[in-house]
């Protein structure tokens, strides 16, 4: 298939630059198989959705406030750094832009210094020298790693908007965003309707959000992004299946764990691993039933997943009706389902 069959026209003042409160009052627009129109809903109706067994799979995953302000030596030119993955050993994947060469030194503060070790086309790792780990330096000078389209600065508010009430394992730059619309209080009313919920975790990184620069999208390679299934997890997700109710993923990040785990093992089974599944029009879904999601940017690996479960027409139909009706897109906007 071509990168241009995801293309679509976009208002950007639809950019959603902060959640609506309360989060599960966000609009939610539903594609039912059942009806050929789109029907506008919001997130709190969830409850009256859904049927009585279902079971909710969300990701709980926690954004680290990884994006640290430094600055460049020698020259002292301010920057910032976006930590992406822990390496081990005082040795962190990065994101920064600007020109670099191995050994150059970027100062945080007075105690704290990384050299860069590696800078080339497949990414850039650094050697962290600080007295503190360096979990610490996000927790005393980190910032939220908000999108690049929220055309705004991370505020303090955003690290209780920008991560989800489930968020409980530290690892992600990116919130799993269709759970950031979940609520205690839904979650309550949800338990006493009879749906269930379950998490897995998988740590959204660069791989989730790597632009398609292949005409051809079979040509484009996934990044890796680490997750684990668990034991309970899989039970949950084997007895609804056993009673024949549905399996519905809160967001595309719980897709790649769950559909990884039955394309690697052939059947639902506790696993830990890497993902780089890349989920595309034709792909054969086996365990998940329903999906809620954001909307998504266009030509991405988001969109085009959404695509492969719902059908490329009937996403870009959701998707005019969404402009049209200016419902609030991508990180803190509204949401769909597909049922």
């Amino acid at each position: 298939m071509q990168l241009s069959e995801f293309d679509f026209p976009f208002d950007p003042s639809l950019v959603a630059l902060q959640p609506v409160s309360p989060r599960d009052h966000a609009r939610l627009l539903l594609l039912d198989h059942r009806s050929e129109r789109p029907v506008h809903r919001r997130v709190a109706d969830l409850p009256s959705l859904l049927n009585p067994g279902d079971l909710l799979v969300v990701n709980d995953t926690k954004v680290l406030a990884a994006r640290v302000s430094g600055i460049k030596k020698p020259t002292g030119t301010p920057l910032e750094v976006l930590f992406v993955r822990d390496l081990g050993e005082g040795r962190w994947e990065i994101m920064v832009k600007g020109v670099f060469h191995v050994g150059q030194v970027i100062e945080f503060d007075q105690q704290s210094h990384a050299t860069i070790v590696k800078r080339d086309s497949t990414g850039t790792e650094v050697v962290v020298d600080s007295p503190v780990p360096v979990t610490q330096l996000f927790k005393a000078r980190g910032v939220m790693p908000l999108p690049p389209y929220i055309k705004r600065e991370p505020t303090q508010e955003d690290h209780r908007w920008y991560q989800t009430v489930f968020a409980k394992h530290e690892g992600a730059i990116a919130a799993p965003t269709a759970g950031l619309h979940l609520t205690e209080e839904l979650c309550r009313r949800l338990n006493v309707s009879g749906i269930k919920i379950a998490a897995v975790t998988l740590h959204v990184g660069p791989g989730t959000f790597k632009p398609v620069t292949t005409e051809r999208i079979e040509d484009h390679q996934m990044g890796a992004e680490a997750f684990t299934v668990s034991a309970h997890a899989v039970k949950a997700i084997q007895e609804t299946k056993r009673t024949g109710r549905r399996v519905i993923a809160v967001g595309t990040t719980v897709v790649r764990a769950l559909e990884t785990v039955m394309k690697e093992k052939g059947e639902m089974v506790p696993m830990s691993g890497e993902s780089r599944l890349f989920m595309t029009p034709g792909f054969q879904f086996k365990v998940v039933d329903a999906l809620m999601t954001n909307f998504h940017l266009p030509r991405t690996t988001l969109l085009m997943l959404v695509s492969a479960f719902a059908g490329i027409d009937r996403i870009r139909r959701a998707y005019e009706e969404a402009i049209k009706e200016r419902y609030r897109f991508y990180s803190y906007g509204d949401a769909m389902l597909i049922i």
